[in-house]
């Protein structure tokens, strides 16, 4: 995302404290009794500003969409009783027709509300294809699959430079559900590498008996989390009807399963201490891992270990909103409109990972990976120095730490593949996880 974002968070991680979340299918929960716990409202934007964050006004079409989303949420509620924050995150993000990845506004770019590697330099996918192609010379007849492949640009780029390479894998798979993302996607293609069309095919599920490699760039970010805080003991925050508007509300944890992993997490915690959890990281693992027969899984996303991601000074989680190129932490403003996002724990992933028959084989900040494939060498040859400070930049956004450098982490699980890998060849950082 917007790296504005960790400025914002700085700015308002003393306010977010007051305001944590949480998830789970909304059946478990009906028989939840919240009377005796006590409610927290956020007040309404006034003129779109919150938490010091002034957001562009949305247009009356913008404003009708999230108003239909919102009485959608507000119906569930009222039939099934309090929400979990997951139940929330799933409907604003994926609802049919409405959710904020199912609907038709421009999402990526500058004329959207983030920015993504891919989008802010072909650098970026230049340096993965690179990675790629060492996997698919050792793997001949390998196929590339690419989870969520947002506007399509990483999956035509990579596609361009295996094909200078002579690498191309047999097909380049795309799992994607988003009828509107996956038209996006073909129309990348079109408009700039129709050659390469007849590789591409879209996946309306996970295949089977796959052998290449899995790429996964800011996947795991957009699944829905649980938010929960800590007073005198463990509480989930949900979502209920406040007199017509979203509001939080303090109530006990929601499953036996929620219940069981948070105890695994209980000596980081004291008193105001609210973050988040991903309940369904473990079963996409597994997942993978019954879909990948020999290959690699690379996942690329914005995170940290466990340690740092529950530290006692990280007590208002991850959670933040992204409307426009602005950062913030109001879930509950035009849900629809805005992506939610929380950070990854990748010990969680590597925990997931190893449950089953999968290898972490690497695991790095962005910066590390991107040199490791040889991010400066697309600077060698070029004598125009208009074009060498653009690529100077380009770099300098996708490694300095203050950029994306270290903020992204990049992670490879193998499997039935015991070959050294070229992003990974310095600085493998798995004795953190």
């Amino acid at each position: 995302m917007n790296w504005i974002a960790s400025l914002a968070l700085a700015m308002t991680n003393s306010i977010c404290c007051a305001f944590s979340s949480l998830f789970v299918q909304p059946w478990l929960i009906t028989d939840v009794d919240l009377t005796e716990y006590p409610q927290l409202t956020i007040p309404l934007p006034f003129r779109g500003i919150i938490f010091g964050v002034m957001l562009p006004e949305p247009s009356q079409f913008e404003k009708e969409h999230s108003r239909r989303l919102q009485q959608q949420i507000l119906a569930e509620i009222e039939e099934k009783g309090p929400m979990t924050f997951a139940r929330y995150m799933e409907l604003a993000l994926y609802a049919p027709e409405l959710g904020y990845y199912r609907c038709g506004s421009q999402k990526f770019g500058e004329q959207g509300d983030f920015i993504t590697a891919p989008e802010l330099s072909p650098l970026f996918s230049q340096c993965v294809a690179r990675q790629c192609r060492q996997m698919l010379m050792d793997l001949p007849m390998s196929d590339i699959l690419e989870f969520g492949a947002g506007s399509g640009v990483m999956a035509r780029v990579i596609l361009q430079t295996l094909a200078q390479l002579n690498s191309l894998p047999q097909h380049y798979y795309i799992l994607e559900l988003s009828a509107e993302l996956q038209q996006r996607q073909r129309q990348e293609f079109q408009n700039h590498a129709p050659e390469l069309l007849p590789t591409v095919i879209w996946l309306a599920q996970w295949p089977a008996h796959f052998r290449g490699i899995i790429l996964a760039n800011e996947v795991l970010d957009a699944m829905p989390v649980h938010r929960f805080g800590y007073c005198q003991g463990l509480q989930e925050y949900y979502v209920v009807n406040q007199q017509g508007e979203l509001a939080w509300r303090l109530g006990p944890l929601s499953t036996p399963q929620l219940s069981a992993q948070l105890e695994k997490l209980t000596d980081a915690f004291s008193d105001g201490y609210s973050s988040e959890i991903n309940l369904l990281l473990p079963g996409w693992i597994a997942g993978l891992d019954v879909c990948l027969d020999q290959g690699v899984i690379l996942l690329i996303d914005y995170g940290m270990t466990r340690r740092e991601y529950y530290h006692p000074d990280r007590g208002c989680g991850t959670l933040l909103c992204h409307y426009r190129h602005r950062a913030h932490a109001n879930p509950f403003w035009q849900p629809g409109l805005q992506d939610i996002t929380a950070q990854v724990d990748f010990t969680a992933v590597a925990m997931a990972a190893v449950a089953g028959e999968l290898n972490v084989q690497g695991y790095t900040h962005q910066a590390a990976f991107l040199l490791n494939c040889g991010i400066t060498d697309f600077m060698t040859g070029d004598e125009d120095p208009r074009s060498r400070i653009s690529l100077s930049r380009q770099i300098q956004r996708l490694t300095l730490p203050g950029e994306m450098g270290e903020a992204f982490k990049v992670m490879a699980l193998t499997k039935n593949y015991e070959q050294d890998l070229l992003g990974f060849k310095t600085l493998n950082q798995l004795e953190r996880l």
